[in-house]
């Protein structure tokens, strides 16, 4: 597992999804071929919803929600947090696309986005994600993806219109 963000090694596009499990906010565990494989997808990958970038960043995609979904996307935001955490976000949010859990880190590690680091204020080490987005079709293969390494650096919703087009 590396260290370091910018050694991450994520999937590519044109494979297929990989085989991982997903945590539903009312704590059912589903497989993200379930969840994702069978409806054109997009998965966005952020580090939890103590994160102000990602909060931000899932904030602006929700403002294209309704344009995302005309296009015959469903939207899918995963991240680290417990079920409960992704719940109670998924309550407070200002958008209606589902938010699943991966608290044991099996979908980040498939799709070869997580990395090793220090929680500066417990002073652990945890895994977390590079935030991502993937694109999928409707037999579960990946379209695109952007990945970025600074977790600041984010794809625009306008560049995510344009990856769908």
């Amino acid at each position: 597992m590396p260290t370091d963000p910018r050694d991450a090694n994520p999937v590519e596009v044109g494979s297929a999804l990989p085989q991982a499990q997903l945590t539903s906010p009312d704590g059912n565990l589903l497989s993200l071929h379930e969840v994702a494989g069978s409806q054109k997808s997009i998965l966005i990958f952020y580090r939890g919803a103590w994160c102000p970038y990602c909060t931000k960043h899932l904030a602006a995609v929700g403002q294209y929600e309704q344009a995302i979904l005309d296009k015959g996307y469903q939207i899918i935001a995963i991240s680290p947090d417990q079920p409960e955490q992704a719940a109670n976000y998924a309550d407070e949010a200002e958008f209606n696309y589902s938010i699943y859990s991966d608290p044991d880190r099996s979908t980040i590690k498939a799709f070869g986005i997580a990395f090793e680091t220090i929680n500066r204020r417990t002073q652990t080490a945890e895994i977390r994600p590079v935030p991502a987005i993937y694109i999928t079709d409707s037999e579960g293969r990946i379209t695109f993806r952007h990945f970025d390494a600074n977790y600041k650096e984010r794809l625009s919703p306008e560049e995510l219109m344009n990856a769908l087009n």
